[in-house]
């Protein structure tokens, strides 16, 4: 009996269907033979009177299935098979499932569907998320931030102050927030403005050194110990001792650098103090790397979540105030997950997860040029199919196969077998081209009427076929409604 995350996934002995439209028969045949021979199961495959297998429906199925699955002991559609598939069940006797929307993925798509997935839950890195100069933005301006960095998986929002300004609301604010559930810190030496914040409910204090420890101490709040110069990382441990008699509890910061002003020394500090202090929780301000190197902050953010779980260091600030920065919070969120995931079950950080790989995919899977071409030989509809694969686009349809790295000089090839192209289908087309473009640009796989992958920021697509089906069927109903 398979277990219930098995229950997709055909079982070695069985007997499976695979149903599928005109136009990717033969590569369905040869993805099917190759993954059915290497799991164990035995399948066919049957070729329905549609030639985009996207386009089907259950119901239109429960029609056009002329070969009655009988004898199998499951079948599979397309995953862009739209309706209910409970009734082809029960019509037939067979359970029906979904499979993947790209054949091509079958094998994935099947591994997937009979693992359990990684457990990314846990975490030991508290996220802060600074709000930046924050006397110079709204309330409801810090609420919206404040908002979007617990969304994104901030633990505590830091409130930054601008040194040599004194803020005499910050108080108000941090009420404000902790109203909204928000934990709260204080990032400022004011000690007006710390002691109001503090006052207000904020739990933690960047940052306390020699300058502030003797106020500092006597206040309900933790705080944040940095060195006095990072180059002197002994002032640093002063000021721990001065506050080991006090009942102020703390956790340190050796301080960060950015490249070219002394970062692989920074990191030798956090490692040094690691061993000269295995207990005491030490916190990392990532924001002085990520902010100033001009460079996509998912891989920095990757590599200093490993750096800070390997170190055991529990708390990192950042902040999203440069734009190659506008998702830090997200990206270290699903870093430190990844992290914990990689070295508490000493494996590698590969082919856990995909959402922190934006810029180019995990994979490209291609077609081949024989496929594409008997494709195209078979095609007898003028609805255009694009494809990106071995360093061009390619395009098809009745009328012809055009190639090509220019969109513009495709597009004008194929443009004049089509007399009745109306703009709509040239909007598509276009839309779907400049798609084409960015995936041969970086190395993307390209799926048309799918949104490229662009990790955890992938905002999906509708396919514009289901768009107008949905929108027929709203109209339908509305009609139906008024009793036209």
């Amino acid at each position: 009996m398979p277990s219930a995350e098995q229950q997709n996934v055909p079982q070695p002995g069985e007997k499976v269907l695979f149903v599928t439209g005109r136009l990717a028969a033969e590569m369905t045949r040869r993805i099917v033979a190759e993954v059915s021979k290497n799991m164990g199961f035995t399948a066919d495959v049957t070729i329905v009177g549609i030639s985009v297998a996207a386009l089907m429906h259950a119901e239109w199925l429960s029609r056009k299935l002329t070969d009655e699955p009988t004898g199998y002991d499951r079948v599979f559609v397309p995953g862009w098979l739209q309706g209910d598939l409970l009734p082809l069940t029960e019509q037939f006797c067979v359970p029906f499932y979904r499979g993947p929307k790209d054949i091509i993925d079958l094998a994935e798509f099947f591994g997937r569907e009979g693992k359990t997935p990684p457990d990314l839950e846990a975490y030991d890195i508290e996220i802060i998320a600074e709000i930046n100069h924050a006397s110079r933005l709204s309330d409801q301006e810090i609420l919206s931030l404040a908002k979007r960095y617990r969304r994104d998986g901030a633990d505590l929002i830091d409130i930054g102050c601008i040194p040599g300004e004194t803020w005499n609301r910050v108080g108000d604010v941090v009420s404000i927030l902790q109203q909204e559930g928000f934990r709260v810190s204080i990032d400022s030496f004011d000690r007006s403005e710390v002691e109001a914040a503090v006052e207000a409910g904020a739990e933690l204090v960047l940052s306390c050194n020699s300058s502030n420890v003797e106020w500092l101490s006597s206040l309900n709040a933790e705080v944040v110990v940095i060195p006095d110069d990072p180059n002197q990382i002994e002032t640093m441990w002063e000021t721990v001792e001065r506050l080991e008699g006090t009942d102020c509890s703390y956790r340190i910061d050796p301080i960060l650098e950015p490249i070219g002003f002394g970062f692989a020394a920074s990191l030798a500090r956090y490692y040094e103090a690691r061993k000269r202090a295995p207990d005491i929780p030490i916190m990392m301000g990532i924001g002085n790397l990520t902010e100033m190197t001009e460079a996509d902050s998912t891989g920095v953010n990757v590599l200093l979540a490993a750096i800070c779980q390997e170190l055991s260091v529990t708390s990192v600030l950042t902040t999203e105030v440069i734009p190659w920065c506008r998702s830090a919070v997200r990206e270290f969120d699903i870093a430190r997950r990844l992290m914990k995931h990689s070295i508490d079950n000493q494996t590698l950080p590969k082919h856990v997860s995909s959402e922190l790989v934006m810029l180019r995919d995990s994979k490209c899977v291609e077609l081949g040029e024989e496929t594409l071409t008997r494709m195209a030989a078979d095609i007898r509809d003028p609805n255009y199919r694009i494809f990106v694969e071995r360093g061009k686009i390619h395009v098809m349809n009745r009328n012809g196969y055009w190639t090509g790295t220019d969109a513009f000089q495709i597009f004008d090839q194929f443009v004049k077998h089509d007399s009745k192209l109306d703009l709509s289908h040239a909007f598509y087309l276009g839309y779907e081209l400049a798609k084409a473009v960015t995936s041969l640009t970086l190395g993307k796989q390209f799926r048309q009427d799918q949104a490229l992958n662009w990790g955890f920021l992938t905002i999906p697509e509708q396919s514009p076929h289901e768009r107008r089906r949905r929108e027929k069927a709203v109209q339908k109903e509305a009609d139906r409604g008024t009793g036209v």
